[in-house]
């Protein structure tokens, strides 16, 4: 069965999402323009802060770092989401 992605937050047309084959890594989020796609840019969600991993998705400069701004203020929400779906951190 192919993995199915978990759409979280929608900011400036870009979709935050987390596929369901993934709760043996670590918390992070995927994001891409549109529909989900498993070349998308990747943000790795730490007790610190966020961790840009890749950005497969060639997200502009400009925006990413909104996205990134966007992701810290919804990091508690992102986490919350990551435990209630995969149930642990």
């Amino acid at each position: 069965m192919a993995p199915l992605p978990k759409t979280l937050l929608d900011f400036l047309g870009y979709k935050f999402y987390f596929w369901s084959n993934e709760n043996t890594e670590p918390p992070h989020i995927h994001v891409s323009k549109g529909t989900p796609t498993e070349n998308a840019t990747k943000f790795l969600i730490t007790q610190k802060g966020i961790e840009l991993v890749h950005n497969k998705g060639k997200i502009p400069s400009g925006d990413l770092k909104k996205i990134s701004r966007y992701i810290l203020q919804n990091r508690t929400r992102i986490i919350a989401a990551w435990f209630d779906y995969f149930g642990r951190f």
